[in-house]
């Protein structure tokens, strides 16, 4: 691989990793969202891969291969099994229709303000990094603005959501970026080093299906301001 192409797939999936974090933001159905942050996993995977392959790194390709697994298979088929699994039936005295429940329907801040916000992070993403880049400007160095720029979207995704699920993607959006912001910055991590990080999302997201299955059983939906009924 020339270092030429090397470069324009590299900058490709980037600007795809960073694209899936905004379409997040814009999207309401909980479905299409879990599906976006399939697709951004889909890109960290190849990001991976580019650097295994540009340096010849057999344990980074290892990675790459197990960040597609995860992150594009097994978490977004949790994540969509937790939308769907223990929905309450028609006679439950909690019920609710299913608009209000598959779709962030009250998020804190509207589309066009969070679409404004990504923008800015972006920004304050690329201001903040300028020094790192400028001290060694790699190709891969060049582009760890993006994932500093989808950990700032990532957070404020957890906060600005109110749905169970959308929180859980905002927090594994935050995961994604600090990923890909090791890998540009350090050309990968050491193997056990991810499968250590990678457990422990995959055992977030398998509380996160047990919560919103109780949830369902005792409010009817999965809406955090639900909580709000808990009494000692």
């Amino acid at each position: 691989m020339t270092d030429s192409v090397y470069t324009q797939l590299l900058d490709l999936a980037c600007g795809a990793f960073l694209l899936a974090a905004v379409v997040v933001l814009w999207l309401r159905q909980l479905s299409s969202i879990v599906r976006v942050f399939a697709l951004q996993g889909v890109a960290l995977a190849a990001v991976a891969a580019l650097l295994g392959l540009h340096e010849d790194r057999l344990g980074l390709l290892a990675v790459a291969a197990g960040i597609g697994l995860l992150r594009a298979g097994a978490l977004p088929r949790l994540m969509l099994r937790a939308l769907t699994t223990g929905t309450p039936h028609r006679s439950h005295p909690h019920y609710q229709e299913d608009v209000s429940e598959t779709r962030e329907t009250q998020p804190l801040v509207n589309v066009a303000a969070s679409l404004l916000s990504a923008a800015l992070l972006t920004l304050l993403a690329y201001a903040v990094s300028r020094p790192l880049v400028e001290l060694n400007p790699t190709p891969a160095t060049r582009a760890l603005p993006v994932g500093l720029a989808v950990v700032l979207i990532g957070f404020f995704t957890l906060v600005t959501r109110r749905r169970a699920l959308a929180q859980m993607v905002g927090f594994l959006l935050l995961d994604n970026g600090i990923t890909v912001t090791a890998f540009l910055a350090a050309s990968g991590v050491p193997l056990i080093v991810e499968l250590g990080v990678s457990f422990d999302v995959l055992l977030a997201v398998l509380v996160l299906q047990i919560l919103t299955t109780r949830m369902r059983a005792a409010f009817g939906g999965t809406g955090i301001d639900d909580l709000r009924e808990l009494r000692d």
